[in-house]
């Protein structure tokens, strides 16, 4: 994967995001509404330089400023056509819309970024970053709509899944739906090991996660298998991420998210049993996780004040 990314050049201009009527925006609609990949050739003032490698960023492959770019003739997904040509359907309900007709998430991220969902008036280039995160939150919340409504689970749920060096531990209570994302990275930079959380309790989540893309993109994720399910629990994150890991953006975490809900689970009775299976399987003690949470730490400590004795 790193190999390939650092093998891909990118192209760059600076474009107005109100300026759908450029034909350098114009391809890039194309391409992101094409039902199969194509062919683009482009021309660079300059040979790309930058590429980038680190333990704290995305791995990138050289970059220049684009002076000419042709594509090949495109032909659209009938699904992202249809959406396209329907400007008086808002963003959100696009992106409900398709997925609802399994539209892959991939696709219809790239399209809302480069302006092809909402209003006639409304319509704008939206940063990748931005868009991924727009898509995960509008799924997140119209699931969490009706999961509110299913009866919640009778057990403490735990599922598992490792790739790339990360290893997920996901938690299902039997509450009403609250949530908490926690992420550890060990040794990555030096021999630091640090952990980052952010949470949100039934009402839903009003700022801006500080843990960014990821924390929406897992709530995402589960969300659909509950829904599915037709079934409403409590959410309990811990990613461990390991020496030898590279950042490779919101997708890993999703597809790993994903994996880890198709496996089977492991039951337990209670949390203090689902915790201490948790802790013979992660590699930073549950104490910690404990200690850095929200959550986690009230429903230790204040519902099962017993065991205070375990992960204090």
């Amino acid at each position: 994967i790193i190999k390939y990314r650092m093998s891909l050049v990118r192209g760059k201009q600076l474009i107005k995001i109100d300026d759908l009527d450029n034909p350098f925006v114009e391809k890039l609609q194309d391409i992101s509404l094409a039902s199969k990949a194509i062919d683009s050739e482009a021309t660079f003032g300059k040979r790309p330089t930058g590429a980038l490698l680190t333990e704290d960023s995305m791995p990138h492959g050289p970059s220049a400023v684009i002076e000419k770019f042709d594509i090949d003739a495109v032909r659209w997904d009938k699904q992202l056509e249809k959406t396209y040509y329907d400007t008086d359907l808002k963003a959100s309900e696009a992106v409900l819309n398709l997925h609802n007709k399994d539209v892959p998430f991939t696709a219809m991220q790239k399209a809302f970024s480069v302006g092809a969902f909402g209003t006639k008036n409304k319509r704008k280039l939206v940063p990748t970053r931005w868009s991924i995160t727009a898509c995960d939150t509008t799924l997140a919340d119209q699931f969490l709509k009706e999961v509110r409504k299913f009866e919640k689970i009778d057990t403490y749920r735990v599922y598992e899944f490792g790739s790339l060096n990360n290893y997920y531990v996901i938690i299902l209570t039997p509450t009403e739906w609250q949530y908490e994302w926690y992420e550890a990275f060990i040794k990555i930079i030096g021999k630091e090991e640090i952990i980052f959380s952010d949470y949100e309790t039934n009402g839903g989540k009003k700022e801006y996660s500080r843990v960014g893309g990821c924390y929406y993109t897992a709530k995402m994720a589960v969300l659909d298998s509950l829904f599915k399910e037709k079934k409403q629990a409590g959410l309990l994150v811990l990613r461990e991420a390991y020496e030898g890991y590279v950042p490779l953006g919101v997708f890993n975490v999703r597809e790993n998210m994903k994996e880890a809900m198709k496996k089977s689970y492991k039951e337990f009775e209670t949390l203090k049993d689902a915790m201490l299976y948790c802790g013979s399987k992660l590699k930073i003690p549950v104490k910690k996780y404990v200690k850095q949470g929200t959550l986690l730490n009230e429903m230790l400590h204040t519902k099962q004040t017993t065991l205070d004795q375990y992960f204090k």
